[in-house]
Order: structure tokens, then sequence, then C-alpha cells
């Protein structure tokens, strides 16, 4: 009798799921204890805004997704990585700290703009953990982090569709300067909200984020900065 045929191709066979990759479900699941515990502040847009987080991670974590073998990439900002992480073990955000320098030599860092002022490229790069872009696969959540060196001013920017928080893992920044928000706290930018990010001048800041919306805008989310006000004017 032949050998019959092996219903799964060897790329299939091979594959690793998320729960074989035990250091990213620590991750993520740091992710849903940020979630599920932190505090809303009283806000019932920020509890709803958790909830959804807390909803798509679960489905995600639930479907156990393969895992996409992204290649590792680095930006200039990353010299403040090893700083930044030590930084966030000595404050509110030690486990996920934690659990990010276990995966550390695993992330691809990006910019996210086609086109990316020469001075931001310095002093800015992010990192997908989970979406349609991450190792770990979703359409309708993406989490990740963000990484900025000191004396950085993020331009004004937007997220039409998309509603994203971002949660302090380490150092001090301010959003539109309104406040300065130290590790552990979480600020929420609904859609079209514009707003711009600078941090303190000794130390680099890390932030953790989350994006919730459609799956069509999360997977071409379309990321622009907003021409400063003074050209947006001229010639009007």
């Amino acid at each position: 009798m032949p050998d019959l045929p092996n219903p799964e191709t060897p790329a299939e066979a091979s594959a690793l799921r998320l729960m074989d990759c035990p250091n990213w479900v620590y991750l993520l699941r740091e992710f849903d204890a940020l979630y599920r515990y932190g505090s809303a502040g009283g806000s019932p847009a920020i509890r709803s805004h958790r909830k959804r987080v807390r909803d798509r991670l679960s489905a995600v974590l639930a479907a156990n997704p393969a895992m996409v073998d992204r290649p590792r990439e680095t930006k200039p900002v990353v010299a403040h990585f090893a700083r930044a992480l030590d930084l966030g073990e000595r404050a509110a955000m030690q486990g996920m700290v934690r659990a990010l320098r276990e995966v550390k030599d695993d992330l691809t860092w990006e910019y996210g703009y086609e086109k990316v002022p020469k001075a931001l490229a310095q002093k800015y790069a992010y990192c997908e953990v989970l979406g349609p872009r991450g190792p770990v696969q979703g359409t309708t959540l993406t989490l990740g982090f963000v990484l900025f060196a000191p004396n950085t001013t993020y331009p004004q920017h937007s997220h039409h569709d998309i509603e994203e928080s971002y949660t302090s893992v380490s150092g001090a920044w301010s959003e539109n300067n309104a406040a300065v928000f130290a590790p552990g706290s979480l600020i929420l930018n609904t859609s079209g909200h514009e707003h711009r990010i600078t941090t303190g001048d000794r130390d680099p800041c890390l932030l953790a984020y989350a994006w919730a919306g459609p799956a069509e805008r999360l997977a071409t989310p379309d990321m622009k900065l907003t021409a400063p006000r003074r050209a947006r004017g001229a010639g009007v």
C-alpha cells in the first residue's frame, strides 16, 4: 500500500502557536492584568475601553493563533532601551518590564510612517506585539510599545476610527502639555483626537499602547503626522 500523503505541509506541521511560546504568553498576560486590575479613575470612557481591550485580548488567547516569525529590526533609539527597562524595574510596571525583557531580542522596531523627520528618526520607534503586524496575530486589537529618547517631541497626530490608550512603563512624559504622567498612568485618546507627546530631558520614556478598532483600520492605520498649524493656515 502506498504511503498516504501527510495532510499537513512541513511548514504547517512545525509552526509554533502562541501557547508554544510562554514568554509571549506571559507578556500578553501582563497586558491583561493592566487592563483588568488597573484603575479607570472613575472615567466611564476609560472603563469601557479597558473592557474592550480585555475582551479582545481574551479572544486572541483563546484562539491560540500561529506565531509569525517577523525579522528582528532595530532603530537608533533602541540604544536607550536598556536604560528604559532598568528604570521600569524600579517603578510600578515591574511585571510588564520583566516579561518584556524575555522577548527583547525578538522585537521588530519600526517607524510606522513612510516619511519620518530626520530628528525624530533618531529618537523614536515602536514595536508591535499583537496585531496585524505582530508576531502574535490579531485583527481588532493591537498591543505594543513605543520608545522615546530623552528630550523628544513627538509631533501632533491623530488616529481615525482607532481608540488608543498609552500606559507609562518608565520615564516621565506629557501629552499636549497638559500634565506629567508617571509609570502606571494610563491616558485614552479617542478617534480623531489630536495629541502631541513630549518627554523629559534626562531619561528615555517607554509606553505600552493598545489600539482598538475595526480590522480594516488596524490593518491600514494610515498614520500621518499633522502639519503645524501655521503651515496649515498658510495661503488660506
